[in-house]
């Protein structure tokens, strides 16, 4: 059996058969991602405890970014906090970016050893990825998953001395902080009303200001973090969405793409039949001659785990 772990911690660099040394450490790494593994770990205790005689295996979406540069995983901050504390990005959606960037290389009729690309995973969190040669080496996600991209109702990156103002100024606890920069915040606190781009597309259309606010926001934040990643390329032999969003959601697309002319992408998407896309797997959508490929991949964090469950047991 895989379990999905988002956050492997400092200790643990590889997908990994789960006994009780394993499951000691990700405990103590639960609280760097509370809203994945915290509730992940009594389904992997249920799951060991039901089925004692099947082996059990963590499948982390740190590892795709277990070997960033050191100048792309590096705060500026205190070396006590990098030293002792641990202080460091770690990087996320790494199942997801695993299985986008083998199928982009098929599509692409590439090795993945010889692309540079950045993966766009947006979903219910969002991140982005440059990727050289096979490997990640930046990343938006950082020390946790409340870093980078604006998501559906994380906040994404914010001026850490807001966070200090709002704690010196108005009082707010570290509880209060975290329960709304998780679960309040991004397009959710933005519109108002939903988290979900496809509600906030249909309220936009009905002249809701707040849910166009909270679109172009959104859309604003991923050109600043696929324009980021790709200074950490040469090139960009293709951009590739993946997530929820990124596949079923064609005005974000073309909203992201139509004002990314400076990386040679552009606008004019195709939009696939979901039927279509969801039987392939996976589709090109940009224009012929339309410069930088765009890509479409399905998620396939399942089919990855699996692939990496079996490969851990040897099979």
């Amino acid at each position: 059996m895989g379990h999905r772990i988002v956050h492997s911690g400092p200790h643990l660099t590889g997908h990994t058969l789960i006994d009780a040394r394993v499951r000691a450490l990700l405990a103590g790494v639960a609280d760097l991602a509370p809203l994945h593994v915290t509730p992940a770990l009594p389904v992997v205790d249920a799951a060991r405890e039901l089925l004692p005689d099947v082996s059990h295996v963590a499948c982390f979406d740190t590892v795709f970014h277990k070997d960033l540069p050191i100048q792309a995983r590096t705060y500026a901050v205190p070396e006590r906090w990098r030293a002792e504390y641990g202080l460091r990005r770690y990087g996320f959606h790494g199942l997801s970016y695993s299985w986008a960037l083998q199928r982009a290389a098929q599509a692409l009729d590439r090795p993945v050893d010889n692309l540079q690309v950045v993966l766009v995973h947006l979903g219910g969190g969002c991140s982005a990825c440059a990727v050289r040669n096979g490997r990640s080496v930046d990343t938006t996600m950082g020390l946790t998953p409340l870093e980078g991209l604006l998501m559906s109702r994380r906040s994404g990156s914010l001026d850490p001395g807001a966070l200090l103002w709002l704690q010196r100024r108005h009082g707010l606890s570290t509880d209060e902080l975290d329960d709304a920069l998780h679960r309040h915040s991004g397009l959710l606190g933005l519109s108002g009303t939903s988290g979900d781009t496809r509600d906030l597309v249909r309220a936009r259309a009905e002249g809701d200001a707040a849910a166009a606010l909270a679109l172009a926001t959104f859309t604003l934040s991923c050109r600043r973090g696929i324009a980021s990643m790709a200074a950490s390329l040469d090139r960009l032999d293709a951009l590739v969405f993946t997530g929820e969003i990124g596949e079923d959601q064609p005005e974000v697309r073309e909203e992201i793409c139509s004002a990314l002319a400076v990386l040679g992408v552009r606008g004019g998407l195709l939009v696939p039949e979901m039927e279509d896309l969801m039987r392939e797997g996976l589709r090109r959508i940009d224009q012929a001659g339309g410069g930088v490929p765009v890509l479409v991949v399905v998620t396939g964090e399942t089919q990855q785990i699996a692939a990496e469950t079996r490969r851990v047991l040897g099979m």
